[in-house]
């Protein structure tokens, strides 16, 4: 594995809120050295600025200002920042991905922003939670029915626990959808809804198989909300992400 373990920003959304630059040194002092924006478009320059002088690439972002904003003035923001991988994470009603004509709106709408963004160098993904695992399709899950309608360039960053909380087999759906899938949220916890989720290796999934199962992709860490200290709970994925890529 040559990319460098991610993180998505929203796992720290209320430290960064407090204090970003003090939030971000801490990240990369734990050996990331890479981060997911979930909001690219609050102070672009700014932030660009802090990752470089802390050494830190961009992974991907998610961008569901592109759901709601000027998409011009999205993909400026996103350019700044250094991202050329640009995810939608929801936004889209949940019963769109009950029905045949629902993914095929779905689609529609990822494929004309995908349009969008080619013009900028970027290609648009989309993250999954459970809602797109759940629902069967022509008996797929709703997420492999949609992957058919996607124009090529549009590509998928899976939920791991989400995907499993939703009922997939992780390993079997990601081959499945090898050629697809470029980023992968890697967490862990319970596996039930509404649980606080745990340090990456002290839940329930089965993370190497995962990994094992879509080698290329970039590794995003990922805790929506977390049973211990948040900072913890990254230091200790991080040890155990990498002990896995050392063993």
């Amino acid at each position: 594995m040559t990319k460098p373990i991610s993180v998505q920003l929203y796992t720290v959304r209320e430290p960064l809120a407090a204090d970003r630059d003090t939030t971000m040194r801490r990240i990369a002092e734990m050996g990331y050295w890479a981060v997911e924006p979930f909001d690219p478009t609050a102070d672009p320059k700014g932030f660009r600025r802090l990752l470089d002088d802390l050494g830190l690439s961009v992974s991907s972002t998610h961008a569901y200002a592109l759901l709601s904003k000027e998409p011009a003035e999205v993909f400026d923001a996103i350019a700044t920042v250094g991202a050329d991988l640009v995810i939608i994470p929801g936004g889209i009603a949940h019963e769109e991905f009950t029905t045949r004509d629902g993914l095929q709106r779905t689609a529609d709408l990822l494929n004309g922003l995908a349009e969008q963004a080619a013009g900028h160098g970027m290609r648009i993904g989309y993250h999954n939670h459970w809602w797109e695992i759940e629902p069967q399709v022509e008996g797929r899950h709703a997420i492999e029915a949609l992957a058919d309608l996607l124009a090529p360039e549009v590509f998928l960053e899976i939920d791991t626990y989400w995907a499993a909380v939703g009922g997939a087999d992780v390993p079997a759906l990601l081959g499945r959808l090898a050629q697809r899938t470029l980023a992968l949220h890697v967490k862990d916890g319970p596996g039930v809804k509404g649980e606080p989720h745990t340090a990456v290796g002290s839940g329930v999934m089965p993370v190497p198989e995962i990994l094992a199962a879509a080698p290329d992709a970039w590794r995003i860490v990922e805790l929506d909300e977390c049973a211990t200290d948040i900072f913890t709970a990254l230091a200790e994925s991080h040890a155990y992400l990498t002990s896995l890529e050392s063993s």
